[in-house]
């Protein structure tokens, strides 16, 4: 066994601040915080809806909260953040071919924008029935 140390790079807290491109993948990569405590708001809802009506509005109350808005608009905010850049990758993972030709990245990223309002209407729908 060798006795010299091997050489580590010093990697400071901050390195992904400076770059623009880093900045931005940390901010997608961190949404997921945000997305995760949502969805714990939400199953914090269905235990309370599961407990009875006044359970179910003792937690509608405590929603309306500002702190819980300024968190539902983060988060909103982040969500959609990370769908935009989500769809404007899809062309690097999808790898689709029609007649031997490759399908132009414009198509495939306006068809995740097209699905994504269809299915977005179609929840609005079922809500609003």
């Amino acid at each position: 066994m060798s006795k010299r140390k091997p050489y580590q790079r010093e990697v400071q807290s901050t390195w992904w601040l400076k770059s623009k491109f880093y900045t931005f993948y940390m901010i997608r990569e961190g949404s997921s915080i945000f997305i995760t405590l949502y969805s714990l708001i939400l199953a914090w809802g269905i235990l309370r809806l599961s407990q009875g009506e006044a359970a179910f509005d003792a937690w509608l109350s405590v929603l309306q909260h500002p702190v819980f808005i300024l968190f539902h608009l983060i988060t909103l905010i982040l969500a959609l953040y990370h769908s935009i850049t989500w769809f404007s990758l899809a062309p690097k993972a999808v790898d689709l071919y029609i007649k031997g030709k490759p399908l132009a990245d414009k198509v495939i990223i306006t068809g995740h924008y097209i699905g994504f309002i269809v299915i977005s209407l179609l929840c609005l729908v079922i809500v609003m029935l």
